[in-house]
């Protein structure tokens, strides 16, 4: 019994019982969803995190192709799943923004939109080895900002990562302006509100 007790508890300090991943717990990460434009992409007439949600759970049916693949990848790299999902969401709406598996003027491949110009593309454009590349970048962008903000919070840095992971490292300067420089000036605020609806789907 009292072996069971410490393994229960380690999982939950590490949030494995939770959903939560090694880098952060995206249910503690402040967020105020999609910007303005991002929902003008679906015509809702609202914005903010209720946006948000709404383009995650439209997107839920094309996500969920995926699901035991992206699951697969998030417990091997310890990433959480609905993190990953909201990734894929924002980026390809579950690849449906997608032409022959590649986006943005052929330059960005895949679910996850790994960029040919800094990165060797791997796997077919909806493998399980395309979304552990596209984790593996996420995870190098979270090492990346732990090492350029090491007093902000996990959470924090998480979050730095997710804008990271859209516009470079380089290009968070700050946390209150973490987005300044990401695609809608939302890109984590956004993926941060899809994820926290995905962990409630069961990711």
């Amino acid at each position: 019994m009292l072996v069971v007790f410490i393994c229960l508890c380690l999982a939950s300090s590490i949030g494995l019982s939770t959903g939560a991943g090694c880098y952060g717990d995206v249910k503690k990460i402040d967020t105020s969803g999609a910007s303005c434009a991002t929902a003008k992409q679906d015509r809702l007439k609202y914005c903010g995190v209720r946006a948000s949600r709404q383009m995650a759970a439209t997107d839920l049916g094309k996500i969920n192709k995926y699901k035991a693949k992206i699951m697969a990848v998030g417990k091997k790299l310890c990433v959480e799943p609905a993190l990953l999902g909201a990734i894929i969401s924002r980026e390809t709406r579950g690849g449906s923004a997608l032409k022959n598996g590649w986006g943005d003027g052929r330059n960005a491949f895949g679910l996850m939109q790994v960029d040919k110009r800094y990165h060797k593309v791997i796997g077919d454009w909806n493998s399980q080895e395309h979304i552990t590349q596209g984790t593996e970048i996420l995870v190098s962008m979270v090492k990346a900002i732990k090492k350029k903000f090491p007093k902000w919070s996990v959470e924090q840095q998480l979050k730095g990562a997710i804008a990271a992971y859209n516009a470079g490292p380089g290009n968070v300067r700050s946390y209150k302006e973490v987005d300044s420089r990401t695609t809608g000036k939302d890109y984590s605020s956004d993926v941060v509100a899809r994820a926290q609806y995905y962990r409630e789907k069961g990711y």
